[in-house]
């Protein structure tokens, strides 16, 4: 029967019967027809394409159309593990990384000897660490907050930081990737070294900072920046001409002679 129409045998075949991937020959009413994504196979057919073993009821691996058993596909296609060179059999759970591979059961972290499984670890050498085990052996401590510095940081006077630890000793910015000085051995950002520190120009009263690059003038323990030193009177900039004080105020050799 088809779709309520019934049909003799041969008729049945001739329109409706699959052919055998392996023999071509018509899978008749009277033989199993075993298939696997849109390809058919008589029962006798379904064999490892190496080893010609029977597949039927058992497991197996598809590679390059072909279908071969599990003995043959781990032979010549499967991973072997790292640490034991054993293959690693489809269907098991394996591990990966940087084209290496590992059984479940043998990618174990190099000091407890415990599996890593798909928590987080770290690469040492030629060993891999789980988290807890590097951070007790082998992680640099932070000179800040005592933990242990897993990924990145910064070195200072040869003292290890995490990168958020290291802080300017005034504004507590993070100065990692930034400019920065020190004074007594302690770390300033360069804004608050200049607030603390730094000269102060006597024409705008803001800090005159060298380590920005900044240019400046100084006459009798008093600093201007260049751009500041002028005449008190007439504003005409001074740098690079004769100039004459009367009492704190500077002025131009003109302004001078008039008063």
């Amino acid at each position: 029967m088809k779709e309520d129409t019934q049909y003799c045998t041969k008729c049945y075949e001739n329109l409706f019967a699959n052919c055998c991937e392996a023999c071509s020959l018509t899978i008749g009413c009277n033989f199993k027809d075993l298939s696997y994504k849109d390809h058919h196979w008589h029962e006798q057919c379904f064999k490892c394409a190496k080893c010609s073993r029977s597949l039927v009821e058992k497991a197996f691996a598809a590679k390059e159309d072909l279908l071969l058993c599990t003995e043959c596909y781990a032979h010549d296609y499967s991973s072997k593990c790292n640490t034991c060179k054993k293959t690693i059999l489809p269907g098991s759970r394996k591990m990966e990384y940087k084209g290496n591979s590992w059984h479940e059961t043998c990618f174990l972290c190099h000091r407890c000897q415990q599996p890593i499984g798909t928590k987080s670890f770290i690469p040492k050498d030629s060993g891999y660490f789980c988290v807890p085990c590097f951070e007790k052996q082998l992680a640099y401590q932070c000179c800040a907050c005592k933990k242990a510095i897993t990924t990145g940081g910064v070195t200072y006077q040869d003292k290890p930081w995490h990168r958020e630890c290291f802080l300017c000793i005034g504004c507590r910015k993070q100065l990692s990737g930034q400019r920065f000085t020190s004074r007594e051995n302690y770390p300033y950002c360069l804004e608050c070294f200049s607030n603390l520190y730094a000269k102060k120009c006597v024409g705008c009263t803001k800090s005159i900072s060298s380590l920005a690059g900044a240019k400046y003038i100084s006459f009798e323990e008093r600093q201007w920046h260049s751009e500041c030193f002028s005449c008190m009177q007439c504003s005409v900039s001074l740098v690079g001409r004769g100039f004459l004080t009367q009492r704190d105020d500077i002025l131009c050799t003109d302004c001078g002679r008039e008063k």
